[in-house]
């Protein structure tokens, strides 16, 4: 079990904007605060999408969940990381002292079955507090059978999901990263005069496949991307990310800790940024030239942005006169509270408020810059609240995550699901169109005409107004 004081420290993230305002880091859980996602849910999301890595939950079999497709990470190759392994504790197995050894049996049959080149094993409640010896088990195993077992230690109730983030990312610094060496280039991978340079991304998800927009950028500029921590990521990605020129942090929040430490270990620079909208998508390819400082790189870097934004610009002008004006409500959290935003603006769309619940000081400083200091920054996500705000500033849409949506359908307001479980990429320049489409198609939809006027068996009554 992870003692207070390792809780602790990784509250205390010196790279975290809490500690510019106070000593004690991010705030402690409360009782109750992690009703939106436990440390364990934090951890197992920053984690999952490693795709050939057998995950296994220590814990009672409500913690595993039903798994299959439980969030929207997309894997070009293997699916393990979608068949939900537990160990599915009892009463009995807890009674009997019996926990810690169907933790070893499961790592062997999940091995024995399926050959993963890692297993990961995730810490729950339960066993958290009856003191099973999670990390000796899991080194037990690794001796035994040869394969790398890494112990994730984020049981529920020791803080919030962002918690179970940083947690995540603290085991694959301290287990896997820098435990092997890049693959070499393959021949055919080599381009005359390009050099090619290596890179991570930290904290994308590839949620949809988004990030399958952006890679072909990537590789046309001779960037090779070590590992996507951990969208469609590999075990054998993440660990030799301590090669990399430099590092992109694309989710500010969750795994901020992992950036800071591989520069500390490894003098790896990093930065933040976003794939969303087509200003920031131009902004984090520019970085990437700024840092690794390659006067070809930065030349072909402004050439590519100059064709890409000159192709997507004259695709989406007919979407445009369509969008322009419309005012979008934006319920999110993180990266995405800004990062949206642009991207809703550089369609010509104005954003009347965003959610700010999960977001950093540093998101809510880019969120003013972008829309202003007297922005509306909503905290409160109750069903009530939202409706609320819609009707106040006069939304044309709701863009915000799955559990809204039905607050919105029975409002009658039309809505665009933004988070992890969407099933379309928003992300680069080809995500851009994608994003149009979908908020054209919803917005224009006959639907919302329709709910909003009266009953057939009503002809006199009122109309029906938006979000009534």
């Amino acid at each position: 079990m992870m003692k207070s004081k390792q809780i602790a420290e990784l509250l205390n993230e010196p790279a975290c904007s809490h500690n510019a305002k106070s000593k004690s880091g991010c705030s402690k859980p409360k009782p109750g605060a992690t009703a939106g996602g436990c440390a364990f849910d934090g951890a197992q999301i920053a984690l999952l999408p490693i795709a050939d890595v057998a995950h296994i939950v220590h814990g009672p079999i409500a913690c595993a969940g039903s798994s299959w497709d439980n969030r929207g990470t997309r894997s070009s190759g293997p699916l393990l990381y979608r068949i939900g392994m537990t160990t599915d504790l009892t009463e009995q197995d807890i009674i009997m002292g019996r926990a810690e050894k169907r933790l070893f049996h499961a790592i062997k049959q999940a091995i024995d079955d399926y050959a993963p080149p890692a297993v990961f094993v995730y810490n729950t409640c339960v066993p958290a507090l009856i003191g099973d010896d999670v990390e000796a088990v899991c080194r037990e195993a690794e001796g035994r059978w040869g394969v790398p077992v890494v112990p994730v230690d984020a049981a529920g109730f020791y803080g919030t999901k962002n918690l179970g983030n940083r947690i995540a990312g603290d085991a694959m610094v301290k287990y896997v990263v820098g435990t092997r060496e890049p693959d070499p280039l393959p021949a055919d991978a080599a381009r005359p005069g390009i050099t090619v340079h290596d890179v991570n991304l930290v904290g994308e998800y590839n949620i949809a496949g988004e990030f399958w927009h952006v890679l072909p950028l990537f590789d046309e500029l001779g960037l090779r991307i070590l590992c996507t921590l951990s969208g469609d990521a590999r075990f054998r990605e993440v660990q030799s990310m301590h090669r990399a020129e430099v590092n992109m942090m694309v989710c500010s929040k969750a795994m901020i800790n992992v950036a800071r430490k591989l520069q500390e270990k490894f003098g790896t620079p990093w930065f933040e940024g976003s794939f969303y909208g087509i200003t920031d998508t131009s902004k984090a390819l520019r970085d990437f030239a700024r840092i690794i400082d390659d006067p070809d790189l930065t030349a072909r870097t402004e050439a590519l942005i100059a064709r890409e934004e000159a192709r997507i610009h004259a695709e989406l002008e007919p979407w445009r006169a369509r969008l322009r004006g419309k005012r979008v409500l934006l319920y999110t959290g993180g990266v995405k509270s800004w990062s949206v935003v642009s991207a809703l603006q550089d369609l010509g769309m104005e954003v009347v408020a965003t959610g700010t619940n999960k977001s950093t000081e540093e998101d809510k400083a880019r969120i003013r810059e972008l829309m202003g200091e007297k922005t509306k920054m909503i905290t409160d996500g109750s069903p009530k609240a939202l409706i609320n705000t819609v009707r106040e500033y006069r939304a044309d849409i709701l863009i915000a995550g799955g559990r809204n949506m039905y607050t919105a359908l029975k409002a009658r307001i039309p809505f665009l699901d933004i988070n992890q479980e969407r099933e379309f990429g928003y992300a680069g320049y080809q995500g851009m169109l994608e994003l149009v489409r979908q908020l054209a198609r919803t917005i224009e939809s006959p639907i919302w005409r329709q709910v909003r006027e009266p009953a057939p068996w009503h002809v006199d009554a009122p109309r029906a107004v938006v979000g009534g």
